[in-house]
């Protein structure tokens, strides 16, 4: 039994990522309704730096360690900036921390750059762009 968090599907000849990692692969996910893209009664799949994006995104949404199903790699630490006393640009500064400790234990991520963090009201909004085995893809999550 694989103890990966990253349980991967064979790639097949010529889909292979640098690094020789299979074809990253993932549900298509709507990035501005925050839901899959369904057709023909099923969820369609998107591949490549496209499917690294709607994994990052996701993760990003997921409170770490709060899920017992999950394992406590995954997820972002984000939600114990609320409430606290902190100064803005120590929250700015932890928020940046959060999100890239979150995005690269991900094997298909080689780096997360461009890092914004905006607080409005009750949402945060994060925007990054990803260094990918594929190419950069630039990204943004509504928390």
């Amino acid at each position: 039994m694989s103890t990966s968090i990253f349980p991967l599907t064979p790639a097949t000849a010529g889909q292979a990522a640098a690094g020789g990692l299979p074809l990253y692969r993932e549900v298509q996910w709507d990035l501005e309704r925050n839901r899959p893209v369904y057709a023909a009664g099923g969820p369609l799949e998107t591949t490549g730096a496209q499917a690294v994006l709607t994994w990052a995104v996701n993760a990003l949404q997921i409170k770490r360690g709060l899920f017992e199903a999950l394992s406590p790699d995954i997820g972002c630490e984000l939600y114990t900036l609320t409430g606290r006393p902190y100064t803005d640009a120590l929250k700015n500064a932890e928020a940046v921390r959060y999100v890239t400790e979150c995005l690269v234990i991900n094997p298909y991520i080689q780096g997360v750059k461009d890092v914004t963090v905006t607080f409005s009201d009750s949402t945060l909004t994060v925007a990054f762009t990803l260094v990918t085995v594929y190419g950069e893809v630039s990204g943004r999550a509504d928390l």
